[in-house]
């Protein structure tokens, strides 16, 4: 037996003696143990009085003289500091260069001098209101910087950048500049409920009026916007707001694009999710099943607007009598955007009698489309063009008697109803190759959108 077999040989012997004694004599084993820790307690007792009173420490005062601060040195340092105060503005139709500077808190009759003789900075007030400007402005109102934001000049930038125009001071004359710059996204959430139209209830979320024409367009083959809305209708939706520089945008087109949708009209939901197939370049809207939103026809030739007048007998207003009216009418103000309802090629732009400025373009099929009464004209005889496509702009030319849109749809040359025409067109499919893809991103909107649902009247960046 070894050294350390025998040492355990031991131990376990005593472990035992020791449980058989616990077990023979508990009374005197618990005395025991209460009488060792009393012993404990008499022995710290009898220790602590040996530790020394605090109050019997010895006591050391010690003094130290600092140097009292330059104050006069440190004014003179902050009169020295250039103190410069920034005012975010945006232009107005009525302003000039003196009462946009003044309302920015800025009076600085050479800054305005500049605004209105140099041409770049005649830029500033030209063009549509709501640019965005921030002006810096020293303690005595010279302006010290002026930044400009607005849309970009190029129309295939527009959608991705805007213009900075940048006007800074040296000594007693400016120096102006511009530059494209591209716009940076932010996903947000929003919801509501339909009390009175989509509009006030996306207004009451503080959704912009483009995301909610692109919700209208989203689900315009599930629900009829113009007739099948109902009170209390509910949405949820996931969609990109555009900054520049970090500021929201507040120009007319400067909206990014809606992600994903879900509405809930007369107890039936629909959803939605905006997907771009990586293989050929091209996004659509989408059930979540994998159909497409997207038909070969859009229901609208314009963003979701009110019919003032259906596929139906109507009284002529200006032959007074009753005629069948083979189109649609779109009452709008003179200028509103008109687009194309699918891909085709342009087969007339111009002048025809009670069209007034029209524009037909033929489509696949044997189908054809027209947009009359248009106060402006976009395309040119012969061109492609392709679904959603502006074609021109809303007003009153020949036979009309106020601002809108005469729609027509042809197939074989016979008139036929837009709207039926567009629900049963054939829809775009999504290719199998990028199925997986779909189903990750319909994954992660599905937990955006529940986010979204309990937002009701509230848009908020994620």
């Amino acid at each position: 037996m070894t050294v350390v077999q025998k040492r355990l040989h031991q131990l376990r012997t005593a472990v035992k003696t020791a449980e058989a004694f616990a077990a023979k004599h508990p009374r005197s084993l618990t005395v025991a143990v209460v009488g060792a820790l009393s012993c404990f307690a008499v022995t710290a007792f009898g220790i602590a009085p040996l530790a020394p009173d605090a109050a019997e420490l010895p006591r050391r005062t010690v003094v130290e003289t600092l140097p009292a601060p330059d104050i006069a040195a440190q004014l003179d340092e902050l009169a020295n500091q250039a103190i410069g105060l920034t005012r975010a503005e945006a232009t107005r139709s009525s302003d000039t260069p003196d009462s946009l500077l003044r309302r920015a808190g800025a009076f600085d009759p050479a800054a305005a001098a500049f605004l209105r003789t140099d041409p770049l900075g005649r830029r500033v007030l030209q063009g549509r209101a709501g640019k965005m400007v921030h002006v810096t402005a020293d303690a005595s109102g010279q302006v010290q910087k002026m930044v400009v934001r607005f849309p970009a000049e190029k129309a295939e930038q527009q959608q991705s950048h805007f213009t900075r125009l940048t006007i800074e001071r040296s000594g007693e004359r400016f120096a102006a500049r511009t530059e494209a710059v591209p716009f940076q996204t932010q996903v947000r959430l929003g919801s509501g409920s339909i009390r009175t139209s989509l509009f006030a209830a996306t207004d009451d979320a503080n959704i912009p009026d483009a995301i909610a024409s692109q919700m209208a367009d989203m689900f315009s083959g599930d629900i009829d916007f113009h007739r099948e809305l109902r009170k209390g209708d509910r949405f949820s939706i996931v969609y990109e707001a555009l900054t520049a520089d970090g500021e929201p945008v507040t120009w007319d087109g400067g909206t990014g694009r809606l992600l994903a949708g879900e509405f809930t009209n007369n107890g039936r939901t629909y959803s939605a999710v905006w997907f771009k197939d990586a293989t050929s370049g091209k996004g659509s809207f989408y059930g979540f099943d994998g159909q497409s939103k997207r038909r070969a026809f859009l229901a609208s030739p314009m963003e979701f607007s009110r019919i003032t007048s259906g596929f139906a007998m109507r009284f002529h207003p200006i032959l007074n009598t009753w005629r069948q009216h083979n189109g649609v009418d779109y009452g709008a103000p003179t200028g509103t955007a008109v687009r194309s309802v699918g891909d085709g090629v342009v087969e007339v732009a111009g002048w025809q009698n009670g069209f007034g400025n029209v524009v037909q373009v033929r489509h696949s099929g044997d189908r054809s489309t027209v947009y009359a009464h248009l106060s402006k004209i976009d395309v040119k005889k012969g061109q492609r063009i392709e679904q959603g496509q502006r074609v021109g702009a809303v007003g009153m030319t020949g036979w009309a008697t106020g601002p809108h849109l005469h729609f027509e749809f042809r197939v074989g040359g016979r008139h036929m109803d837009p709207r039926v025409i567009a629900r049963a067109s054939e829809a775009i499919t999504l290719p199998a190759t990028a199925k997986a893809q779909f189903q990750q991103v319909v994954a992660s909107v599905k937990t955006q959108l529940a986010v979204a649902e309990t937002m009701d009247g509230v848009s908020a960046a994620e």
